[in-house]
């Protein structure tokens, strides 16, 4: 097998390339830093092993000669081994010696190149680190040594005197000896200066000075530095995105939940998965079965959710099954599970609650009112829709698809709560899971919620609804927190 030494880039997991998330999704074990984005350790398998090696400032730390001797082990034992470092492998992360320790003890390895932060740090800050006739070239200095102990590795005066911008990596700690060393050397003390903190993640900084004033601002790691001209422009994008620097709790369940979380994190925030639901097949399977394998017997089918869809769909041999039977779906996101599988939803009402489709169906059908009906749902759901239909003369089969249930408390997930500014809410199920599993107390300020009968049970709760989305879909729900944060 090989050890792949593979780059996690600077911090945004969508930094991180294909190569290395091929490999990564066959790994056997993960062996990775403190500065790589936890939630890359997903794209691995559910059977790998993760084996934290980061090294913490003045904490505990595991020597680089065991980190080799791990990789060589590791790899001799026939195993993939994916040893994730944050930015480049081979740019002041030692993947060169962890590189010649696997080539002395002849095991395969492979570099997968990622993104350094010298470059994507600054770019995320608005700065680019050339600009055409004025800064044509520039130079990438690690700021780890102590520029006031020794000579060191780095020659602050060649730097100083090479022109264009300089980037230096790792030197926060250090950054008012290496601002007075350049100082020193010649580069003018007002020139622009700038500390870009925690880069590409949500809760990045960029701190604008010049040379002289830069060490004031205190910036603090991991910090990337940019020296030159082009620290003073401020092409700032990531920064200005809508839900930038908020920290939003996910309720919804797997992997609905990930959905979710990347549309928030496209728009700047961070998204904290929590859910507070699952989904289980019902406790009679065979049902189910049996009302798929009759489903063309019936004038309409109605969906309620898209696991509703995905569970039913289980037990079809393809659409044509659905014979004349007519489809009906509450809302969009219903309506795109079943356009997944070529199927083409002929109702979905204005609103998309059961109220709302119960009155669709009554003008869609008219004069053919009423008929035969079948709704694949969850097992515990109102029964605003059947009671309707029955009311109204239907013949109504309501056949459980899936059950849902509350997953097991996540402790690491749930200790993020106190910093969390939103929590959201796409169903009356997650609301009542979530405080019965986390508490009332553990409820951030902020309460999103998807539609009105979500925020009727969250209120029944006890809690306070800030935003409730207009249109009852996830899209709806996340241009409501846009909205609500632009005022």
């Amino acid at each position: 097998m090989t050890v792949y030494l593979v780059g996690a880039g600077p911090g945004d997991p969508d930094l991180l390339t294909l190569r290395g998330a091929e490999v990564l999704a066959g790994a056997d074990v993960v062996v990775y830093d403190r500065l790589s984005v936890t939630s890359l350790l997903d794209l691995a398998p559910p059977h790998a092993e993760l084996i934290s090696v980061g090294k913490q400032p003045g904490g505990p730390r595991t020597s680089q000669d065991d980190i080799n001797a791990l990789l060589v082990a590791r790899g001799r034992a026939g195993q993939q081994v994916v040893r994730l470092k944050g930015g480049d492998p081979f740019v002041f992360a030692r993947g060169g010696e962890e590189a010649a320790a696997l080539a002395a003890a002849g095991v395969a390895f492979e570099v997968v190149p990622g993104i350094t932060s010298a470059v994507a740090v600054p770019a995320y800050a608005g700065i680019p680190v050339t600009m055409r006739y004025s800064s044509t070239s520039f130079t990438v200095v690690t700021g780890h040594e102590d520029p006031t102990k020794g000579e060191g590795s780095v020659n602050w005066e060649a730097v100083a005197s090479l022109g264009g911008t300089v980037v230096v990596l790792m030197g926060a700690a250090r950054c008012r000896p290496i601002c007075e060393r350049l100082i020193a050397a010649g580069l003018a003390p007002d020139t622009p200066a700038a500390a870009v903190q925690w880069g590409t993640r949500p809760h990045q900084r960029t701190l604008r000075a010049s040379l002289s004033t830069l060490a004031d601002l205190e910036p603090q790691p991991p910090a990337t530095i940019v020296i030159g001209e082009v620290a003073a422009a401020d092409l700032a994008w990531f920064e200005n995105r809508p839900l930038f620097g908020r920290r939003i709790v996910v309720t919804r369940a797997q992997p609905q939940a990930s959905a979710l979380a990347a549309d928030l994190r496209r728009r700047g925030a961070e998204a904290i998965e929590l859910p507070a639901i699952a989904f289980e097949p019902p406790e009679d399977l065979d049902r189910l079965a049996r009302a798929a394998a009759e489903v063309g017997r019936y004038d309409w089918v109605v969906f309620t959710s898209p696991t509703g869809v995905a569970r039913f769909f289980e037990h079809l041999r393809d659409a044509r099954s659905l014979g004349e039977a007519r489809v009906a779906a509450i809302g969009p996101g219903t309506a795109a599970e079943l356009a997944e599988r070529n199927v083409v939803a002929d109702l979905i009402p204005e609103q998309y609650v059961a109220e709302a489709l119960l009155e669709a169906l009554a003008d869609e059908v008219g004069s053919d009112w009423p008929g035969r009906v079948l709704i694949p749902r969850a097992e515990t759901a109102r029964d605003v829709l059947p009671d309707g239909l029955a009311a109204a003369g239907w013949d109504v089969d309501v056949v459980p698809a899936y059950r849902t249930v509350a997953p097991a408390p996540d402790p690491v997930a749930a200790a993020l709560l106190a910093d969390a500014e939103v929590i959201t809410f796409t169903s009356s199920s997650t609301v009542t899971n979530f405080v019965d599993t986390y508490g009332i107390n553990t409820v951030p300020k902020v309460v999103a919620t998807i539609g009105p009968i979500t925020s009727a049970t969250a209120r029944s709760r006890g809690l306070e609804v800030t935003i409730e989305a207009a249109e009852h879909t996830v899209p709806g729900l996340v241009a409501a927190l846009e909205d609500f944060f632009a005022r």
